[in-house]
């Protein structure tokens, strides 16, 4: 269906729309991203709010969404919510299994409404399992996965990663891609809607795929620290430098290690590189240089060549790196700094169309545009 009035005017998404019953983590952050690649999302809040303490002027995962408030648990909340689904393309909920079927919105009540609609569901444990009406949150589901036992120092704990592996690359990105695939199928012939079931404890360990692979193969040690790529390789890890800063190495083929080595003022004072054995020397003689120069002066040894040597940025200097400038990869919309919408695109490129969307703000528009009753303006009760 095509958007109109002030929704989203391009995007390879643009005429998908998008309903968003309101929670907090991945399903958020997903149905944003469905919204920067141009789809019409309308966020279904719930007055109170949805748990969370940021003031929703900053909430960027709310960005270029409309909103409409509804309380399901009211008379009519189911029906308003059914009203939206019959028009949409896509509805995304984040609830425990359960829930929304108890609300009266869930995919049966809404596939008997609209039989083509995509039903993303977003949990932590999934549907269904021993752990299904638990609660939890992204660190709970990495842990049982493997995939947080594989992060950091030998002999630390294991280093916790924000909630960017669980809720966002093993939750938010796998619902997205579950979606697409389901909404290319849904307009097949002879296609359906169907219930794309995303929970964060099965996207967490896809993502380690690799890795299964390197143990059955014998080239990966299951413990953390001591491989190729979890830190253990000595050219392949973080240096501090003399401000207290770090570096980021990530030297793995030869000709890369020829070149840090050289740019590093070592050559011919290691060992060789497939020396296991001497590794403990090697990151030792590594270390003792990084601590001599600056993370800037470094910077500059480095730049220009293929050694594969970067600082490591924090989030508020991120912006500012010469590469990140070139390319646009931050942008500013409202007087906030933050990630422009990726990937990109050579004839629909998405962009920040709006700020964060505000609870109940857009009742009157959403009703126009999409065509459903009235009843959808923010009462007075709603509005106290």
């Amino acid at each position: 269906m095509a958007a109109t009035g002030n929704g989203p005017r391009g995007g390879p998404l643009a005429g998908v729309r998008v309903v968003e019953l309101a929670g907090i983590g991945p399903g958020p952050f997903a149905a944003m991203l469905l919204a920067d690649l141009g789809a019409d999302v309308v966020r279904v809040d719930r007055p109170g709010g949805a748990g969370i303490s940021i003031d929703p002027a900053y909430d960027l995962t709310n960005r270029n969404k409309r909103s409409v408030l509804i309380d399901l648990k009211s008379g009519d909340g189911a029906e308003r919510v059914l009203d939206l689904a019959e028009r949409a393309d896509v509805l995304i909920e984040g609830y425990r299994p359960g829930v929304a079927e108890r609300l009266g919105v869930g995919p049966d009540e809404c596939h008997a409404r609209n039989p083509r609609l995509v039903y993303g569901r977003m949990t932590g444990w999934g549907q269904d399992g021993p752990l299904a009406q638990r609660a939890g949150h992204d660190i709970s589901y990495i842990a049982i996965t493997g995939a947080l036992g594989m992060i950091g120092r030998p002999d630390e704990p294991p280093a916790v990663p924000a909630n960017l592996l669980g809720d966002y690359a093993g939750g938010s990105l796998y619902l997205v891609i579950g979606v697409l695939a389901a909404l290319q199928h849904a307009g097949t012939p002879g296609g359906s809607g169907q219930v794309v079931d995303a929970a964060i404890v099965d996207g967490a360990a896809h993502l380690s795929t690799m890795i299964h692979g390197m143990i059955a193969a014998g080239g990966w040690q299951d413990r953390r620290g001591s491989n190729l790529l979890d830190g253990g390789c000595p050219f392949y890890g973080n240096y501090r430098t003399a401000d207290g800063q770090y570096m980021a190495v990530g030297a793995l083929e030869q000709q890369f290690y020829d070149q840090f080595i050289e740019l590093l003022g070592l050559t011919g004072r290691t060992p060789a590189r497939k020396d296991f054995d001497s590794w403990g020397e090697l990151r030792a003689a590594v270390a003792a240089r990084f601590r001599t120069r600056t993370r800037e002066e470094w910077t500059a040894v480095f730049e220009g060549s293929d050694a594969c040597v970067a600082p490591v940025l924090s989030l508020r200097e991120a912006p500012g790196h010469p590469h990140l400038a070139a390319r646009g990869t931050f942008t500013e919309h409202g007087g906030i700094t933050q990630p422009a919408p990726a990937p990109r695109f050579s004839a629909t490129p998405g962009e920040v169309r709006r700020g964060p969307a505000q609870p109940g703000a857009d009742a009157d528009e959403v009703a126009r545009d999409w065509g459903v009753p009235s009843v959808l303006h923010k009462s007075e009760d709603e509005a106290g």
